[in-house]
């Protein structure tokens, strides 16, 4: 319950509309147990209302004459805060997977997937290159800048049956990429 003398211009207001907030414009005294009440209701229109003792009881302040609210809930204004700076790091780190990932990628590498692949769209490669030169750490760089970025939702890698255990492995233990291995069990499954 709030006393008429609590009524403030800027104070939101329950109790005046059914079910709706209004926001004090001014108050004008009629001797100590009456006072004109003008508001603002949230569609814009101005209104009067006369007040008196006996409806302080239906009256509820929100808010005390302030335009706007800084009262929310701050580990939750960190949490989005942190997921926008992250959705966005690419912009600002052009070499994202780089220094997220558990790899010390050669010259010839960070070329051929910051220069390459990346710019181009489409994006349709075969990756084919000499024993030994990297293959593995090239896709999982391509693939972790394609999930920051928002471009990659869903990927197949298509290798030597004799080496998927050793590509799910690495891409795992350096990129922190999970892969299942599709095997004819799990096709027929």
């Amino acid at each position: 319950m709030i006393r008429l003398e609590d009524l403030q211009p800027n104070s939101a207001v329950r109790g005046l509309l059914p079910d709706s907030l209004v926001t004090v414009v001014s108050v004008q005294w009629f001797g100590s147990e009456a006072l004109e009440l003008t508001y603002k209701t949230p569609a814009g229109k101005v209104a009067n209302e006369l007040l008196y003792r006996h409806d302080e009881s239906r009256l509820d302040i929100l808010e005390h004459g302030r335009p706007w609210s800084f009262d929310g809930d701050g580990a939750m204004f960190r949490l989005v805060s942190e997921a926008h700076r992250i959705r966005l790091a690419h912009l600002f780190d052009p070499v994202l997977a780089v220094h997220t990932s558990l790899v010390d990628p050669l010259p010839h590498q960070i070329t051929a997937v910051y220069e390459a692949m990346l710019p181009r769209q489409p994006l349709r490669f075969l990756l084919a290159d000499d024993p030994g030169a990297g293959k593995t750490i090239m896709a999982g760089l391509l693939i972790k800048e394609l999930i920051v970025r928002g471009d990659l939702q869903r990927c197949l890698i298509v290798c030597p049956g004799s080496l998927a255990e050793q590509w799910q492995d690495e891409l795992y233990r350096r990129f922190q990429l999970p892969f299942e291995i599709l095997t004819n069990d799990k096709i027929e499954a």
